[in-house]
């Protein structure tokens, strides 16, 4: 799934955003593509000449795993798939911290 504009809803409240530093203002209406990414998996070249249309492919991730959230192609966040007024959706359940940062308790 992949998408240019981004629509954030809810049925429940969104919590409190953090305050945004100034050093990130020029950048907040930047349009970014986001992509969540159910699984993955390999065939043969073989096997992806023979696709045709309800064709299986099996994937590495148990079924009802949450799906990866990335921007850019970099992991940000992990999710799960929800339809929203009939559309496919994506319900943030975790964000990955940057890379190269620790979570201190």
């Amino acid at each position: 799934m992949s998408s240019s504009r981004t629509s954030l809803s809810s049925s429940e409240p969104a919590p409190a955003a953090p305050a945004t530093p100034h050093l990130y203002a020029g950048m907040l209406d930047v349009m970014c593509r986001v992509d969540g990414v159910l699984g993955t998996g390999s065939i043969t070249v073989r096997d992806c000449l023979k696709l045709q249309r309800l064709s299986v492919i099996r994937l590495k991730q148990l079924a009802g795993s949450d799906l990866e959230i990335q921007v850019h192609g970099t992991p940000i966040a992990s999710g799960e798939v929800v339809i929203i007024d009939e559309s496919t959706s994506i319900r943030v359940s975790g964000i990955m911290p940057p890379p190269g940062l620790e979570e201190h308790a």
